[in-house]
């Protein structure tokens, strides 16, 4: 039992290590777009569903943040809201409204490389890990996801670095993006509490479509 779980760590492992050098390199690829470079993956195992660069310069649309849209991009390729069993990657540690978004479509694992002290979801406003969410709103947001920062950090800060030395330089001394411990932190997902509340609110979204395919 026990080398079987080593296993499947050690695979989980070596499949974000993958996944997160396949959003650091497209970070790379939004410079080349006139974009800041932030990237983000929805993935299911070893499968990517979506993933994105920034598009704020490009749509004009401060929203359009990498995690945004390729979160909107995986419920169109699954064709439903809920992405559970999923896990982001992102280069920068998502947002606050990015995380909301994480939350509320019920991401299973989030992980990302370079903290974010003043603007984090995690860092600054704790959503990601805010069980309060999930417990009060089952029917919106998702369980706590488990949240893996500062996954492979000096690759994605040497493209921020090769992006502007100078500016980065100023980044990390404002205390912006990085911070103080750059340690990789691994926070284990809280398992759902089955409430009543939820099974009522479930009953109400496919409640329509299951009394269609009684009636064909």
């Amino acid at each position: 039992m026990t080398e079987k779980t080593d296993g499947s760590r050690a695979k989980s492992a070596d499949n974000d290590r993958t996944m997160m050098a396949r959003c650091i390199a497209l970070s790379a690829a939004a410079i080349e777009q006139g974009e800041l470079p932030f990237a983000g993956l929805v993935c299911r195992g070893d499968k990517v569903i979506a993933q994105a660069t920034n598009e704020v310069v490009q749509g004009g649309d401060i929203t359009r943040h990498a995690e945004l849209v390729a979160i909107s991009k995986a419920q169109k390729v699954l064709g439903q809201k809920e992405l559970a069993g999923c896990t982001l990657y992102s280069n920068i540690e998502p947002c606050a409204m990015c995380a909301f978004a994480a939350r509320e479509t019920r991401i299973e694992r989030v992980v990302f490389s370079i903290r974010s002290p003043m603007m984090g979801g995690l860092s600054k406003w704790n959503v990601l890990r805010d069980s309060e969410l999930s417990s009060a709103m089952p029917e919106v947001f998702g369980p706590v996801p488990e949240v893996i920062g500062g996954f492979m950090r000096e690759d994605a800060e040497k493209i921020w670095e090769s992006w502007h030395p100078l500016i980065w330089a100023a980044i990390k001394r404002r205390g912006y993006l990085d911070g103080e411990d750059p340690a990789l932190e691994h926070l284990h997902a809280i398992p759902e509490r089955h409430s009543l509340i939820r099974k009522i609110f479930a009953l109400h979204r496919h409640g329509p479509s299951l009394l269609r395919k009684f009636r064909l």
